[in-house]
């Protein structure tokens, strides 16, 4: 997949439960895509992957400003999801990608089968208008706020 390019359409369910259709926001709003591996890894625990969210948390309300909603997306259960948000006060909703479609069709799957880490910006006309495969922990926020200023 690269900049330009439509956003392939995907319905996940998310940490509390409901369902998210991508095409929803098309017309409405930008939506943000985070794609990160797992809560918990042998190698890196929920509280570290926590540490890695927390500029993209802290840029949450900047993010919302810019018309957009974020989501973060794993193959992780959807309680799993649910108890990583709960336990970290995250404010953006989490969505399960267990079968790893959505996953394949955007970041791509490392070779223990997990979710590249990766960050795609859809504007509100279905575009995928930024990706960033090469993330930053403590600046990626401010990455993504500004490549939502940058949309027409």
């Amino acid at each position: 997949m690269n900049e330009g390019d439509s956003a392939p359409d995907f319905e996940l369910v998310s940490h509390d439960g409901t369902t998210v259709k991508l095409s929803s926001f098309q017309g409405k709003k930008n939506v943000v895509l985070c794609f990160y591996p797992k809560n918990h890894l042998f190698a890196c625990p929920s509280k570290k992957v926590f540490q890695m969210a927390e500029a993209t948390i802290a840029a949450y309300p900047k993010i919302k400003e810019r018309d957009a909603e974020l989501f973060a997306i794993s193959i992780d259960t959807v309680q799993a999801q649910k108890k990583f948000v709960e336990e970290y006060g995250v404010p953006y909703s989490h969505l399960s990608d267990t079968a790893k479609t959505v996953c394949k069709a955007y970041a791509g799957l490392n070779i223990a089968g997990l979710a590249k880490r990766s960050t795609f910006v859809i504007d509100r006309n279905g575009k995928v208008a930024k990706i960033f495969r090469e993330i930053s922990p403590e600046r990626h926020g401010q990455e993504i706020i500004t490549s939502l200023q940058n949309l027409k």
